[in-house]
């Protein structure tokens, strides 16, 4: 009896461990212009025009200014969240199939200062 709530205890605590790595990194927060996605840091999350759904066009200088949101390699895609396998072989998260990335400039949870930025990045909208 001892052993099957011993293996009850361990499922349920691999379900759980599993169930982490599952759930994408992002949490809701406020910003002047009202809800936005960002990172577990509370840092805002943006779009870039020049991606397609599943691809990541912002590489080498431009994912200095806007680092993707990385994603483990034991990731797994949940809802509107997917993995996008980026170029340089790593791999990023995606929302509605659209990567995710931080802006260099934004200093502290709520910053959107990269909303605009040369016509071409979007707010993550929850």
């Amino acid at each position: 009896m001892k052993s099957v709530k011993f293996l009850s205890v361990v499922a349920a605590a691999a379900f759980a461990a599993t169930a982490a790595f599952a759930a994408p990194p992002v949490k809701t927060v406020e910003s002047e212009k009202g809800k936005v996605l960002a990172g577990e840091n509370g840092m805002t999350l943006y779009t870039f025009k020049k991606d397609v759904k599943g691809v990541s066009n912002c590489n080498g200088d431009c994912a200095k200014n806007w680092p993707p949101l990385m994603a483990a390699g034991d990731a797994k895609a949940d809802g509107a969240y997917s993995i996008v396998d980026r170029k340089d072989g790593m791999k990023q998260w995606a929302k509605d199939g659209m990567p995710l990335y931080f802006w260099v400039k934004d200093k502290k949870m709520g910053d959107i200062t990269g909303d605009g930025v040369g016509g071409n990045w979007d707010l993550a909208k929850p």
